[in-house]
């Protein structure tokens, strides 16, 4: 006996409700992305994360999607990702009032890490931007001010690490 459409959708619903998010690589987003550069963030002697940045042309024109990948090396919680990443954008100009809307974006976007994991970030001109965690798109925020407030914490002149900056921007061998 067929089952009805109605129930047919309705099992499809439960089905995908259940499955969670699908995966989603980065580089279908950015397929033109070459690797610019690499480093390494240490804080007090001890190594917290590999960065790479993949883009898909110049990355200080804002015109090109790119995408920053960090693989960490400890673990850390959502809420200290959460409160570092204020932190900076504070410290590289952004107000109270607009740090307190974005804690929500990057409170959905981040999750606890632990080592070996992967959050990648990817600018999107225009749009906003987009976070995988490992292979899975954890959230996308069409906020393009939030974007530019976030990546200028590596990219922009501003940068705490400035050899980190370089490195990743392709201006300083490693090593």
């Amino acid at each position: 006996m067929a089952m009805p459409t109605a129930a047919r959708w309705a099992g499809l619903a439960l089905l995908l409700l259940f499955a969670g998010p699908a995966p989603a690589d980065w580089r279908s987003v950015v397929p033109a992305a070459q690797l610019s550069g690499s480093g390494e963030f240490t804080w007090f002697g001890m190594r917290l994360y590999s960065a790479r940045l993949w883009s898909s042309g110049p990355v200080q024109d804002g015109q090109h999607a790119f995408a920053l990948e960090l693989r960490y090396h400890v673990e850390l919680s959502r809420d200290t990702l959460v409160q570092a990443s204020l932190k900076e954008m504070r410290r590289l100009g952004a107000a109270p009032e607009q740090l307190d809307a974005w804690r929500g974006l990057l409170e959905a976007a981040f999750v606890d890490v632990r080592p070996g994991q992967r959050i990648t970030g990817v600018y999107l001109p225009g749009l906003g931007c987009r976070f995988y965690v490992d292979d899975r798109l954890r959230r996308e925020i069409g906020d393009t001010a939030f974007a530019k407030a976030f990546f200028a914490i590596w990219l922009g002149e501003g940068a705490r690490d400035q050899q980190l900056r370089a490195r990743l921007l392709g201006r300083q061998p490693w090593g």
